[in-house]
């Protein structure tokens, strides 16, 4: 995949602020995935202590889900972990697993914030402005704003709000579980993001292109994965 070689990743903490408060002015709210046929979830995983950060990008056929190929790749990081900066800290090791993939995937999850973050541009909308392609982001908790808690069925959503400004969704994938926030990474609106979150999410809480990338990430810094290719990539 080409990815746009906008700015390094050797910076300080306020330079990297000043990175992200430059790059959100390049981010698109709105627009539409057009036909999905192949979608794609990241995660990155590290030992407590380490600095080797172990990135993967999932690809997966739509609507069926069935994986078609896994990319892995390491790299030693010297940023420190900070939240609202992670992008800085994971970034090179996932652009250099999407560098290895042969796939060029519709529409990109990410275990992370989108527009709803507190300089508007969490990795979902970072790394969908570096790859140009349409970006969500699926989080496990709220970095930024208020939501209430959706109703217990699955599909129940309650906005996200910051200063009575919608920034994302609280989405129940699964009944009595759990909600997962969602939010506009890049160049795809709200309602789409929500729609695909609901259809890629298959009785966990977690939507399929980012839970096999968790299980991914995690057999990969144990040693235990490998990636592979199907004759079914784009």
């Amino acid at each position: 995949m080409e990815i746009r070689e906008i700015h390094p990743f050797d910076l300080t903490p306020a330079e990297a602020i000043r990175i992200q408060e430059r790059l959100r002015e390049q981010v698109r709210r709105s627009g539409e995935a057009g036909e999905v046929s192949l979608v794609a979830g990241t995660d990155a995983s590290y030992a407590k202590g380490s600095d080797v950060i172990h990135a993967v990008v999932v690809a997966l056929s739509y609507p069926d889900l069935t994986v078609v190929e896994r990319v892995s790749a390491a790299a030693v990081t010297t940023f420190p972990y900070i939240p609202g900066l992670l992008t800085f800290r994971e970034g090179p090791a996932l652009l250099e697993a999407f560098r290895r993939l042969r796939s060029e995937p519709d529409v990109v999850f990410f275990d992370g914030q989108g527009i709803a973050h507190p300089r508007g541009l969490g990795i979902a909308s970072h790394m969908g402005v570096l790859l140009d392609r349409p970006a969500i982001g699926v989080a496990k908790s709220l970095l930024l704003g208020t939501a209430a808690e959706p109703a217990g069925e699955r599909g129940s959503t309650a906005p996200i709000l910051r200063d009575d400004e919608t920034i994302g969704m609280a989405v129940r994938t699964r009944e009595r579980v759990k909600p997962v926030y969602v939010s506009v990474g890049h160049r795809i609106d709200l309602a789409q993001a929500v729609d695909l979150v609901l259809a890629t999410a298959r009785g966990y809480r977690l939507p399929e292109p980012t839970r096999q990338a968790h299980l991914f990430a995690n057999a990969v810094r144990r040693g235990e994965g490998q990636a592979t290719l199907s004759s079914s990539t784009k």
